[in-house]
């Protein structure tokens, strides 16, 4: 097959993309074609590497108002709101909606997604559900599953023995949630905790830190300290870091160095984080997004997630990572040409480190020939305008179309 007219990653020359048994096997511009050989002009179309989903919870996702709705909009009340909705899981009702939802990521160009998954359930209902559908959905997306704590290791009866459990049973990573621990002790001890779990077996880590707008929450500097001491560095993210908003600008300072030594990734999550934070303030209020800016100019590598997808914590969404960029950029004061145009690395580059895809990942001759194409020339016009993914395209196969809607203005 042979995509013609391709403006790969805001390119301002064309080229083509010549796909081979599934493999990118030359991209080049004025690829001939050869005798019988499947042509398609793609019209100087925008051609990017597949969008991630680097921060979501598939478990939960379309569940809101069952059986309650989160009245209050806060991190806390959501909580209650699903520990509410736990009590009807069951393998079913937890297939057939992330079946739905990957679905829809993958009509907007997602093809990986990683998903945290609630352990804090003696039955581990989501959890075998989700590692059962993963290998079903393959076709349309990786999932990348995390053993995620979401009432505490300490805090939660047998909490440490559900997360063993969750490792034997195939996870990818290891979660906690150290700012929801009842004391700043369990919270220190869960972290300790996880990371001696993730290196004992191998596995990546992925923490919601700091999740608050405490400025006295500091889970960030135990998790950047371990990741350093047991060498596991890149393997480990750190999700939200909200309280990061709110510290001094002086212990800021002397955190950055840590952050930089440990060489951790961190994933923001503009739309939610924007929604839960700040509900204790009257005015100002903090906006409760972690400090993306400084933490890209210092090189720390942050990526951008959706966190939730019409569930007890955020009662909308769609499955585009374009809602995420759009919104993380006004937030963070990221506003500048260079700044947008470059922002759709948030989900796609950014965001593949933090899953460690490795050199397989990327328009590059030799990797699986996995891309997007939008209606727009570039990122800064398919951003502005919410152009649609026309094209998705998996291991050299066709898994979305979109046709862009036609618009009249009369008179």
């Amino acid at each position: 097959m042979l995509y013609r007219n391709a403006r790969i990653e805001n390119a301002k020359e064309s080229c083509d993309i010549r796909v081979e048994n599934g493999l990118f096997k030359e991209i080049a511009p004025g690829i001939e074609p050869r005798e019988g050989e499947k042509t398609e002009d793609l019209g100087g179309r925008l051609v990017l590497p597949p969008f991630i989903e680097p921060h979501i919870h598939l478990d939960a996702t379309l569940t809101a108002g069952d059986p309650v709705w989160n009245m209050s909009g806060t991190l806390f009340e959501g909580i209650e709101c699903w520990a509410k909705r736990k009590d009807k899981l069951n393998a079913e009702d937890v297939k057939d909606r992330v079946r739905r939802a990957v679905r829809l990521y993958a009509g907007n160009g997602v093809q990986f997604i990683r998903t945290h998954v609630d352990v804090t359930d003696p039955s581990l209902t989501a959890l075998k559900a989700i590692l059962e559908v993963r290998e079903e959905l393959r076709s349309l997306a990786d999932i990348q599953v995390v053993a995620f704590p979401q009432e505490g290791i300490l805090s939660f009866p047998n909490g440490k023995g559900l997360m063993e459990e969750a490792v034997r049973m195939g996870v990818d990573a290891v979660g906690a949630i150290p700012h929801f621990e009842f004391t700043r002790e369990y919270g220190v001890e869960s972290l300790n905790f996880a990371c001696e779990l993730a290196a004992k077996n191998d596995l990546l880590m992925d923490v919601h830190c700091d999740e608050t707008d405490d400025d006295q929450s500091r889970g960030l500097e135990t998790l950047a300290t371990r990741a350093l001491e047991y060498g596991l560095k890149d393997k480990v993210t750190a999700s939200h870091t909200c309280a990061m908003h709110s510290y001094s600008n002086a212990y800021v300072l002397k955190l950055m160095r840590l952050l930089k030594m440990s060489e951790i990734n961190f994933v923001a999550n503009p739309l939610v984080n924007t929604h839960l934070e700040g509900r204790a303030d009257t005015y100002p209020k903090r906006r409760g997004v972690t400090r993306v800016k400084e933490l890209a100019a210092a090189g720390i590598n942050v990526a951008f997630g959706n966190d939730d997808l019409f569930d007890p914590w955020y009662p909308m969404g769609c499955g585009s990572m374009r809602d995420a960029v759009y919104l993380g950029l006004h937030v963070v004061q990221m506003m500048g040409y260079g700044d947008i145009m470059n922002s759709y690395r948030f989900v796609t580059e950014n965001a593949a480190k933090v899953l460690h895809l490795g050199d397989r990942y990327g328009l590059r001759s030799g990797n699986p020939a996995s891309f997007v194409v939008m209606e727009a020339g570039d990122y800064f016009e398919a951003l502005s305008h919410n152009a649609p993914v026309v094209l998705s395209v998996r291991n050299g196969e066709v898994i979305s179309r979109t046709k862009p809607a036609e618009r009249q203005v009369i008179g």
